[in-house]
Order: structure tokens, then sequence, then C-alpha cells
């Protein structure tokens, strides 16, 4: 076994003397609280020295005597100007370093972290049996997390294998080609995109679906389990996927048959798939979700947070369709649809959920608009300008503008009530963790059908700051070559940082950046570089 990494080099500068009491102090008195004193000491005292507040995510300098709230980041602000750059988690005992701007690890604070979570269960009393989620957090003890030790048979296993995977820069794992089964391939790339998406690689491959479907040979998230376990299990032989095809054929009847499909209609069609037999299971594992005790790393970062999140059965996550499934984790955004009274300027707003946003380009019966400022040739938001070119970034402007509906699609006032003319104006209220943005290449109309080939310029690093406050990523990008009667649908995708793919049904070949940025884009996928739990 591989010696653990030496952890964030930040923490240095907090371990002077005495570091290890003051450290037991914070999670005896403001964290596990074990006792009904230290409760209520904490419920007291625990509130942000700026706002106010006892939510919003407290956290606690580790330098000096400070609480502040991280979603409105207050100890963002404590750290910047006292230069206090660690600071621990009040709810869950994590450490964040502002310098590495994530939570880290380090062994001899875990240790601590450990001890005092086991001092404060015992003198809670819990027995593992009985210790859930909810009393947990509600007494102030945080969940009840334990370190994985192998069993003898694990153990026997390991020392009768002792060959190791190293995940190197060149690693080649995750990368396999799929047989196309006849006019397959619109599938084939969606499917490369999605087992290549991070948290959705991670959620499968760490065994966290538990199917209660009667018959599990009918779910499509579990034929996704196995499919990720295909793709990262290092053979290189290309994968036959006609479970798949099968599955998507029972349970999205309108994609069955062997003519060729659109790509954005089978990535639609499988997340849909996807959610209600993930909801499925959700909802027959919601009483058993405060029973069991479920074993894990005490390891803190985003990503193990966000996964807890996802296993929570008992509350509404974050997101407009009040889900809490992998698949609405990852992928639902929430789109605010403001319609505007031109008499009496009366606003009326809804907000619906989204997996991906279809854009319009230049070239279609749709009226475009004009270029952002930079069409002269200069770079903005990461985007090459070539003059007259159009950007992801005009695409979403335009995606965003107020719309006049005009005397043809007059609403009914709740203030006049009388029907009116109006503007529309959509913005996006919650960005999802996976941004997918779909560029409308194909036109059908009565009088038309034919496909758009217009060249829209998209970057490697797209900041939505415009849009609401947050960067992405590129990883993946899904291209269309051909006619809309006849086409071949391929992809590219991300293995490594700046480590490029195209996969072509069974054929996958290196690629250049180059290669994706001047391809023509159907389907763009962007993850975010940063992940906020809340």
């Amino acid at each position: 076994m591989s010696p653990p990494a030496a952890g964030c080099c930040h923490v240095t500068g907090f371990k002077v003397e005495n570091w290890k009491q003051n450290l037991r102090a914070i999670y005896q008195c403001f964290v596990w609280s074990g006792s009904a004193e230290t409760r209520k000491r904490k419920a007291k005292s625990c509130i942000c020295h700026m706002c106010g507040a006892h939510l919003n995510r407290l956290h606690s300098c580790l330098y000096c005597v400070f609480f502040g709230c991280f979603t409105k980041k207050h100890i963002h602000e404590h750290a910047k100007t006292k230069r206090h750059n660690l600071a621990i988690d009040l709810l869950y005992g994590g450490i964040y370093c502002f310098m590495c701007q994530d939570y880290i690890y380090d062994k001899d604070m875990e240790q601590i972290a450990k001890e005092e979570q086991r001092k404060a269960w015992k003198l809670q009393a819990f027995t593992p049996t009985v210790v859930s989620h909810y009393q947990c957090t509600m007494t102030g003890i945080g969940e009840k997390y334990s370190t994985w030790e192998p069993t003898k048979r694990e153990l026997e296993l390991l020392r009768h294998n002792p060959k190791r995977r190293k995940i190197t820069t060149n690693c080649t794992i995750g990368l396999r080609g799929l047989i196309n089964l006849g006019n397959t391939c619109f599938m084939n790339c969606i499917v490369q995109a999605l087992t290549h998406t991070p948290l959705l690689r991670d959620f499968f491959l760490s065994d966290r679906h538990k199917c209660e479907m009667q018959s599990p040979s009918s779910c499509l998230v579990c034929e996704m389990s196995t499919l990720f376990q295909e793709f990262y299990s290092g053979h290189r032989s290309p994968h036959i996927p006609y479970r798949l095809l099968h599955l998507v054929w029972t349970h999205a009847r309108h994609l069955a048959g062997y003519e060729q499909q659109d790509a954005h209609e089978f990535l639609i069609a499988a997340l849909d798939v996807l959610h209600r037999h993930c909801k499925d299971s959700s909802i027959k594992n919601k009483c058993k979700a405060y029973l069991s005790l479920r074993v894990r790393s005490f390891r803190s970062s985003r990503a193990l947070h966000f996964l807890e999140k996802c296993d929570d059965n008992g509350k509404k996550a974050n997101n407009p369709n009040h889900c809490n499934c992998i698949i609405d984790q990852i992928f639902t955004g929430g789109l605010q649809s403001d319609v505007t009274c031109q008499v009496c300027h009366g606003v009326s707003t809804t907000i619906d959920p989204f997996w991906d946003i279809s854009l319009d380009l230049p070239g279609s019966s749709t009226p475009f608009w004009p270029l952002s400022p930079g069409s002269d040739g200069s770079v903005v938001n990461g985007e090459s300008h070539v003059s007259g070119t159009t950007t992801l970034t005009d695409c979403l402007r335009r995606f965003t503008r107020p719309e006049h509906l005009g005397s043809s699609a007059k609403i009914k006032c709740s203030g006049c009530h009388s029907y009116q003319e109006s503007t529309k104006q959509l913005t996006m209220k919650k960005l999802p963790i996976v941004a997918c943005f779909h560029l409308k290449r194909f036109e059908h109309s009565a009088k038309l059908r034919r496909k758009i080939t217009t060249y829209v310029s998209f970057p490697l690093e797209l900041d939505m700051t415009p849009f609401m406050a947050s960067r992405y990523s590129l990883f993946a990008v899904v291209n269309h070559q051909g006619t809309l009667e006849s086409g071949h649908y391929t992809s590219f995708i991300r293995q490594h940082k700046d480590q490029w793919f195209k996969c072509d049904d069974a054929i996958i070949t290196k690629a250049s950046i180059k290669d994706v940025l001047d391809s023509e884009g159907y389907l763009l996928f962007y993850h975010k570089q940063f992940l906020e739990y809340e």
C-alpha cells in the first residue's frame, strides 16, 4: 500500500505550541458537542459575527474566536482581512483552507477529529445500530462515519491480488470504444459523455446505487452502473451496449428501432428514465434511510458532502424538482421566466427545472441579434472572436434578452384582469453542476427542414458571471457530421487535464485542444470548477 498523501502545506502555520489542545477544544465545544452543556453553549454562541445568523454553513476561524457564514462569504472576508487561512465547518468538522480554496486532509487533524467524535458518541450513549443521520445532526455530533477497515475476506483477496493499477497522466482506464449496433452512434456519443462526467463516475464507481425495483434487469440505473464498471475495468476491446439499447427501447419507445435518432433527444430521454428509476428506488428507501448505519470514510471534501446529500432521502434537495436523486443533483438547474405586463407592469414569475439549455443560432429563421463586444478579433470569456464569428456567450445573451411577445401572444394579466401585450425574459435562477448547451442545428418547420452549419466559438473555460457567478470547464463535446437526413455523431471527451480523445463508435483516437475547439459543436458539456454545498 502506498503511503498517504502529505495533505495541505498551509496547516504548518497553525501547528504551533498547544495547537492540538486548541483544536480539541473547538471540536468539543463547537462541533461535536457531546454533552447537554456543550450543546447549549453551541446553540448560544455559534452565530455569525457579521450577520447574526445561526445557519448558512457556519465556520469557525482556527486562529481566533470568530464565527462566520460560509454561504454569505463572511468567513471568507475574515480570512482575507486577518490572513487566517484555516476554518472549521461547525456541522461536519471539515477543515477548509482559503489558500487551497477547498476542504483539506491532514492526518494529525483527522485523528483528533475522530477521537473527539467518538467521545461525543459515548456521551450521547448511542449505539451503532440506532444512530441516524437525523439524530446526529440535530444533536450536534455530526453524522456517524467510520473509517473503512478491510474484512478478513478482503485482506485475503488483497494478498492474493498484489498487482495495483496506478492512475497516471497517460493512463487510458476509462477510455473504451462502443460497437455501433446499427445507426446507434447517437447513443454511443452520449454514453461517452455521461461516463466521463466526474461526479456521475464517482457515484457509480463507489457502488452507491441500491436498486429497489421489482425487476433489477429492467432498471436503467443498474445498467449504467454496469456500464461504468465495464468502462473502468481496464479492458481495451470495444464494449457492446446491447442491454443498454434494449432498455432504452423498452422505456423510451419513441427511440425504438434502427433509424437514425437525435443525440439531444436521446440525452433527455436517458436522463428522464434514469431520474425516474432513481426516484423509484429513493421512495422505497426513504423509510430505511434513518435506520441504516452507513459506513464511510471521515475525510471531508466537497465531493463527499455532495454524495452524502444525494444519499440522504430524508430531506428535499436544493433543486427546483425537490428530488434528491443523483441525476437531478448533477444535471438539474432552475430557469426563471418573468412575464411583464406592458400596461400595469405587473410581473408574473415562474421557475422551471431544466437539464439543458437550447440555444438559437444565426442562420435560423429566428432573428438573431448583434454580436457581443470583442467581435473584432479579441478574446472575451476565453472565446476567440474572429471578426463576424458567433460565440457561445452571444447565444447565451440572446437566450436571456427580453422578448416582446406581441399582439398575437397576449396573456391574461392578473393585475389588469384582461389580456395584454407583455415582454418575457428568461434568467438562470440556479445553474446545475453539469451545464449542457444544445446548439439548435436542426430546423424543422412547415416550410423548411434543414441543418444549420453556423460555426460557434466555445471556450475550454466558461465564465458564467454575466448570467450567474460560476465558472465551468468543458469536458465533452458531441458533434454531428452530414445532413438532416443522413449523418453521423462523434464525441470529444476529456480524460485528464488538457488530454482529449475523439470517440467514433468503436474507434478512439488522441485529439488536440484545437481539434475540439474547431469542431462544429452540437452538445457542449461543462462542469462546475468549484462545488458549493449548502
